[in-house]
């Protein structure tokens, strides 16, 4: 029974060590980050909603995919490889430190013999004298030497950049310092969102499942504005947002511009711009109606959605009104107003009025030109809201694995040894990566090796 115990033990503990389960949960992670990539996280848009059928908006759904990076089954992943990872560094790391600590002092007959880069040098002083000199050379030129006696011979072995062979696990550590990281973000950080009408401020936002978190501070909107390209896409939307603290601006935080890729931090909370808009609430229209045949201009003061009625008896209704009309109407720019109009005993008709064009809206011929002078509704700036904790944990990993992978890809392990005996005295070099730039470096060395006179 004992033996079935251990030989499972052995089995369970050479699979979490095995190399290919390592490719494996790599391919499984990097396949699932494509997923990650690809799928929308978190809220899901309802045009996406509407583009995919319902079963395969359930199926996604029940696998977690509009949420992968949560999911039980890529945390699963994320633990499986870091045990992979540690296992695999306990069951390496002892036989490096120890090549590492106990190096080889004296090359045997066999082992000198297959050895690719040697040089020989001989020599008419005493054996003392000359193992002087080369200690001299070594460490002046390479590194300080161990020096061994054995049979009458004298080994000298120096070595450069042991520690070099440990990058590889500098590496797994700076991946699992990542998911820890990861892991405190993930427990002790949040995500949200929180749109502020210009001139108001908030000391909340809407978290996971539209749940209200406080902020422990406000902010203020000071202003919001927009800027387009000719072709009508937005060319940069920026806030303007003070912190509040008791009701006063907090120093170093008052008026501070936020745009995409330059967000604002407060107290380990940082607020991204996101989005924009028109707040519906509070918004008042300012429409004219002109005579066409000449008469005095009436000017009329909505709101969306309430019907006006002009002197003929046609009633009109804003419908929705833009602050920019660009994105939806290339070639026009500033101010618009969709307007729904009824004259007696017709269908209505839906039109767009425009400000900065009172010839455009002159051009439909109708008995009555209408035109739009604009509208007191203030923008708002959508921010999302993200704290994580552990983001300084992850920059750690991150510095660890440059350092890491720098060590383990761009140094090696280089040693030299030299006998001396029977008036003979031979020099042996190896490297643990790069062989033909450390054998430049040996030629280098052997050429002033050989130009010692002993």
């Amino acid at each position: 029974m004992a033996t079935t115990e251990q030989s499972f033990v052995n089995k369970l503990w050479d699979f979490f060590c095995s190399l290919k389960l390592t490719l494996f949960l790599l391919f499984s992670l990097a396949l699932t980050s494509i997923i990650g990539t690809i799928l929308p996280q978190g809220a899901i848009p309802p045009e996406y909603i509407a583009e995919i059928s319902p079963t395969k908006f359930q199926i996604y759904s029940k696998l977690g995919f509009f949420d992968m990076y949560h999911s039980w089954w890529f945390i699963t992943l994320l633990y499986v490889f870091s045990l992979n990872l540690v296992c695999c560094s306990i069951k390496r790391l002892p036989h490096v430190f120890k090549f590492i600590s106990e190096p080889t002092l004296v090359l045997g007959e066999g082992t000198r013999n297959s050895h690719p880069l040697k040089k020989e040098l001989k020599y008419s002083a005493s054996i003392e004298k000359g193992k002087e000199r080369l200690v001299q050379f070594l460490h002046k030129e390479f590194s300080a030497p161990v020096i061994t006696e054995l049979n009458n011979e004298f080994h000298l072995f120096a070595q450069k950049t042991a520690w070099c062979r440990l990058g590889v696990y500098v590496v797994h550590f700076s991946i699992l310092v990542i998911f820890v990281g990861a892991i405190i973000g993930s427990l002790a950080g949040y995500k949200g969102y929180v749109a502020i009408v210009e001139g108001t401020s908030v000391k909340s936002f809407d978290g996971k499942n539209g749940q209200k978190m406080p902020l422990g501070f406000e902010v203020l909107c000071e202003k919001f504005n927009v800027e387009f390209y000719p072709t009508g896409a937005p060319k940069e939307f920026r806030s303007i947002l003070t912190i509040l603290e008791n009701g006063k601006p907090v120093d170093g935080f008052s008026k501070v511009k936020v745009i995409v890729n330059e967000p604002l931090t407060y107290k380990g909370i940082t607020f991204y711009q996101s989005s924009y808009g028109q707040a519906n609430e509070g918004g008042a229209h300012t429409i004219t109606a002109t005579p066409r045949n000449g008469g005095t201009t009436e000017k009329f003061v909505v709101r969306e959605g309430e019907p006006k009625t002009l002197k003929d008896g046609t009633t009109f209704a804003v419908m929705e009104a833009t602050q920019e009309v660009r994105p939806f109407a290339p070639g026009f720019s500033g101010p618009a107003a969709r307007v729904q109009i009824t004259r007696k005993g017709a269908e209505p008709q839906v039109f767009v009025v425009f400000k900065n064009y009172p010839d455009v809206n002159a051009a439909r011929g109708d008995a009555m030109v209408l035109g739009y002078e604009g509208t007191d509704a203030k923008q708002y700036t959508g921010l999302q809201v993200a704290k994580d904790p552990g983001v300084w944990v992850v920059w750690l990993g991150c510095a660890l694995m440059v350092i890491g992978i720098s060590v383990a890809f761009f140094m090696s392990h280089k040693r030299v040894w030299v006998v001396v005996s029977n008036g003979h005295i031979r020099m042996y070099g190896n490297a643990s990566k790069n062989q033909a730039a450390f054998s430049m470096q040996f030629d280098e060395l052997s050429a002033k090796f050989l130009e010692l006179k002993i």
